[in-house]
């Protein structure tokens, strides 16, 4: 049997559901809190206490999930995963009583939610409490975009566990985003940057920033790039996905421009034998590190003193900064850059201040 107590104005319901004790708010009505109290003493008796048959303890199924993440993404993808399970669990630290899969509900990710946005450390990313690598200058709250990201990454964690029957209903159904209005502006090149990096790059660096400058590609899209993608006559670029690699955001054509049509046209040139199968880049050749192309950047920007050039993503911002600032509308850049959101293209609607001031002046009447 269970009981009831009151803390404040809040009734609760206690009970023991399979050696476990469960406690949950009823709401300030001593009426309604009896009443919440035999209906779950029913549903236990159903053993349908809002259990699914095959529950699981909390980071028992975060080791699951890892396992089939490492077999299903990428090792990026899954070492993102891994940081927001570390995150969550973190936050469970301070709420012990909740160990298993489905003692987690909307409430619990509700306060996880202002939890991550407070108590967040930029940089290494230690939550607080942590004491390794924080400083008083490195504690600061996390963006509303890293804080809806694992919000996704949760939603996407728990209808798993429903798939595997862990769970009848995803906790995290009905918890809203943050808005996000504190986003951090892209970091991007100037036209007079992007050529200074160009001319203090070796030509096989070159070529491949000059790519990243020219479409907006995404790294594992240009080093996945094979000859049988790219279309010189048409000057085309298709981005489409292989036996052992897919695109992040769907297949998607890029344009070839002129100059870049040239770089093309000079790589064919040099390598006549190369079959459809070949990469147009070799920079996944043997005795290079995944990272050689950033390890590049960095080397090239210090070289040509670019300060804080330190990411290949800033060149794919370089690119849709670029066609903002010329005018491009904001759903063409989305289409190019592969987004899936258009809200993800939206961080560089401040680039184009003019851009509804225009819209307007379109009207005749």
């Amino acid at each position: 049997m269970g009981a009831l107590y009151k803390r404040g104005r809040v009734w609760y319901i206690d009970v023991r559901y399979k050696s476990r004790r469960i406690r949950k708010a009823a709401g300030p009505s001593k009426k309604i809190a009896e009443m919440a109290l035999k209906d779950a003493e029913v549903q236990i008796a159903k053993d349908k206490f809002g259990f699914a048959r095959n529950d699981i303890a909390i980071d028992k199924f975060f080791e699951q999930f890892l396992e089939y993440s490492q077999a299903q993404h990428r090792p990026a993808s899954t070492a993102r995963y891994r940081a927001v399970m570390d995150h969550f669990q973190a936050f469970l630290k301070d709420h012990q009583s909740v160990t298993f899969l489905s003692e987690i509900n909307a409430q619990l990710i509700d306060r996880y939610k202002v939890y991550h946005k407070g108590n967040w450390v930029n940089g290494n990313g230690y939550p607080v409490g942590s004491e390794s690598g924080m400083t008083d200058k490195t504690r600061k709250g996390a963006r509303a975009y890293t804080v809806n990201f694992e919000m996704d990454t949760l939603r996407l964690m728990f209808n798993l566990a429903i798939k595997w029957d862990y769970l009848d209903v995803n906790p995290t159904k009905g918890v809203a985003k943050l808005k996000v209005d504190d986003a951090k502006p892209p970091r991007f090149l100037t036209a007079e940057e992007s050529q200074r990096l160009l001319d203090a790059s070796p030509k096989e660096q070159q070529r491949i920033f000059f790519t990243f400058l020219s479409t907006g590609m995404r790294k594992a899209e240009l080093e996945n790039l094979q000859w049988q993608d790219v279309d010189l006559k048409r000057q085309k670029i298709r981005i489409k996905r292989k036996e052992d690699w897919k695109p992040k955001t769907g297949e998607r054509d890029i344009p070839i421009s002129e100059p870049l049509l040239d770089v093309f046209s000079e790589l064919r040139s040099e390598a006549p034998k190369a079959t459809a199968d070949d990469y147009v880049f070799q920079v996944k050749r043997r005795g290079r590190s995944r990272n050689w192309m950033r390890d590049q950047l960095i080397k090239i920007a210090t070289k040509a003193d670019l300060k804080d050039l330190t990411k290949l993503h800033t060149l794919r911002h370089t690119f849709a900064s670029h066609l903002v600032m010329s005018g491009v509308d904001l759903p063409t850049v989305k289409k190019l850059m592969g987004h899936s959101d258009i809200q993800t293209t939206m961080i560089y609607a401040h680039l184009a201040p003019d851009h509804l001031t225009d819209a307007v002046n379109k009207l005749k009447f």
